[in-house]
């Protein structure tokens, strides 16, 4: 069922962010390495795609692909993310969005391949290949991956001492490096890590919300398979490549300006989404969509570059995942109980929440 399906994706979204801190930790403490750690993770997304190819019952499921499968793609995720902020801590948040976007618009040709050549005939061959490919392409990246040592800073720059005009003096202007490297508890105690994991809650649920349900919203108010998966698409192509460029504005502007501008995006959009579906527009409702996968993936990277912002590069991986870790959360309300909401309120109860938290979450974020 329906249902089935989205409590899958949440499991999923649950152990995809649950591993990013006892991940970090064992990287910070030198027993697992960036490279082990994303082989590790290759293999365990390969046996995700096998047991929703070869198991044909929900428990199998979320054991293989939602806690196996999670684990997997957390632990390439988080090390790819957080290995970057530590190599450029001197423009992190255009790298660190570059990064963070493939991991939405990775997904475009897949979306167009589960709506157009995927169903009962031939699934497994389909899941086994997919499974396959992750497998081969992210082991090789995973060769070439270490993290920098320690304290690592570009050596031709000097933070203290930056040319006036420069790129790099704008940058650090708006985003200064730590004050010193902070251990978990001690970010923990300036209260800002406490919030940033409370934004990274409600605004992750709401992206995940309007990723699970956008698809089936469009099909439901009567859209063709056509109008689904472009919208589909779209949503993640400006996901992907609004990481980037929202990580370069926040070079510019300042993460917390950005940050704020970013969610206030995200829940107008969610409004905009309805109205189009409700109105039958389907121009407006692509327009939507871009809309929303901009909003929707674009705050991602803005946390990743925040955390060592804030914190410091050295506990980075531990912070971060600390950080992350609010996915736990939002995986659950945004999949598992976006699906209750739009079975008890429709879609429209469930879009008008999703909008309201995400304003909140706005404004929340005026106290960083």
């Amino acid at each position: 069922s329906q249902s089935n399906t989205f409590w899958i994706l949440s499991i999923w979204v649950f152990f995809q962010a649950g591993v990013a801190f006892p991940a970090g930790w064992l990287r910070e403490k030198g027993i697992l390495t960036a490279r082990a750690a994303t082989l590790i993770g290759a293999a365990l997304s390969f046996v995700g795609f096998l047991s929703i190819s070869h198991f044909n019952n929900v428990s199998a499921a979320v054991l293989g692909f939602g806690l196996l499968g999670g684990v997997g793609s957390g632990l390439i995720y988080a090390t790819c993310i957080n290995m970057v902020g530590k190599w450029f801590p001197e423009r992190r948040g255009g790298k660190t969005g570059f990064v963070n976007g493939g991991f939405a618009y990775g997904a475009v040709p897949f979306i167009f391949i589960f709506n157009y050549a995927f169903n009962i005939g031939n699934y497994q061959t389909v899941l086994d290949l997919i499974g396959v490919y992750v497998l081969v392409i992210v082991a090789v990246c995973a060769l070439f991956f270490r993290d920098p040592p320690k304290n690592w800073w570009p050596a031709d720059i000097d933070p203290l001492k930056i040319e006036a005009g420069s790129r790099n003096a704008r940058t650090l202007a708006k985003n200064p490096p730590a004050a010193k490297q902070y251990r978990p508890m001690e970010a923990i105690r300036t209260g800002m890590l406490p919030l940033i994991w409370v934004l990274l809650v409600i605004t992750a649920g709401v992206s995940i919300f309007g990723i699970s349900f956008q698809v089936p919203f469009a099909k439901d108010v009567g859209f063709g398979p056509l109008v689904a998966a472009s919208s589909a698409g779209v949503l993640s192509v400006v996901n992907g490549v609004g990481r980037g460029v929202v990580g370069w504005l926040s070079d510019l502007w300042g993460r917390k300006i950005t940050l704020i501008f970013v969610i206030t995006v995200l829940g107008l959009a969610q409004f905009g989404v309805l109205w189009a579906g409700t109105t039958k527009n389907e121009i407006l409702f692509l327009v939507f969509a871009f809309i929303s996968g901009f909003g929707g993936g674009a705050f991602f990277p803005l946390f990743a570059a925040l955390t060592p912002d804030y914190f410091g590069e050295n506990y980075n991986a531990t912070n971060y995942g600390l950080a992350y870790s609010g996915k736990l959360i939002s995986g659950l309300f945004g999949g598992g109980l976006g699906a209750m909401a739009v079975n008890s309120w429709g879609y429209s109860g469930a879009y008008i929440l999703a909008g309201g938290l995400s304003l909140v979450a706005a404004a929340m974020a005026m106290l960083l």
